[in-house]
């Protein structure tokens, strides 16, 4: 009775906190006008976010674009079909790792900076002050956090696979010797805008949904003391990592397999 007992309550528990999620995930996606309406908050957080996040997404894209060079170039060098390197380095990067590896990095980097902000200032009890004060804490602190996130992430993605597409350059045409006119002739014909391109900004927007939101409730809902502040961190990076995969599995089977 009392392991049934403790599962009754585990249960509810979790359903209470999945309702709050998702009244606050529908709280921040009507707030989108407010929030552009005062441009200047969300402004602030993209360079907060974006700004700062830009050295370990340009570096990681740069080594990520190197293995890829040599991994492909071994590979397509069996089949005969080197010249193709520059087309592999793109799709790779546009259709997969660009906008997961982004996301991933942005959990880890930009993701606990957000949870960590929110949960100390709720320790601090500002955002209780605030609401004394009759001022919204998520119109105000959450919402310009959230949407400046989900503009971030498809621009982060976007340097990494700009980045990657030059270091995989570097590897296979200056170091390995493969024909530069082949490399960015088979990228340019190979690569269509909407296929591969488009998808790629579309995973890209809903892993800054996804990262974001999770991040900005993570540190919503934490335990007001410095232990649920860590905890909420750690969360964050550990729920966010795996979310980014699973959606990253369900919108490849749903746009690449039609």
């Amino acid at each position: 009775m009392n392991l049934l007992a403790a599962l009754g309550r585990s249960t509810r528990a979790q359903l209470a906190a999945l309702g709050q999620a998702a009244r606050l995930f529908v709280q921040l996606l009507g707030l989108l006008p407010a929030s552009l309406g005062r441009f200047r908050l969300v402004g602030e957080q993209i360079h907060f976010l974006g700004n700062y996040s830009l050295a370990i997404i340009g570096v990681s894209g740069l080594f990520v674009g190197f293995v890829l060079g040599l991994q492909g170039y071994y590979t397509l060098q069996r089949y005969g079909s080197a010249e193709a390197l520059g087309l592999l380095v793109a799709l790779s990067l546009l259709r997969e790792l660009g906008p997961v590896v982004t996301a991933l990095l942005f959990a880890g980097r930009a993701g606990t900076a957000l949870t960590a902000e929110i949960g100390l200032m709720k320790a601090g009890e500002q955002l209780t002050a605030m609401e004394m004060m009759a001022v919204s804490p998520v119109r105000r602190i959450l919402a310009p956090r959230f949407w400046a996130g989900v503009i971030t992430m498809p621009l982060l993605a976007a340097v990494f696979s700009a980045v990657g597409v030059i270091g995989g350059w570097v590897v296979g045409v200056l170091l390995i010797g493969v024909d530069g006119g082949a490399f960015w002739g088979q990228m340019q014909g190979g690569v269509d805008w909407w296929y591969d391109l488009a998808n790629g900004v579309l995973k890209s927007l809903v892993f800054g949904v996804a990262v974001s939101f999770i991040a900005l409730y993570q540190g919503y809902s934490a335990k007001p003391t410095p232990e649920g502040v860590s905890r909420a961190t750690t969360r964050t990076v550990v729920v966010a990592s795996l979310t980014v995969l699973g959606l990253d599995f369900l919108l490849t089977a749903s746009m690449f397999s039609i």
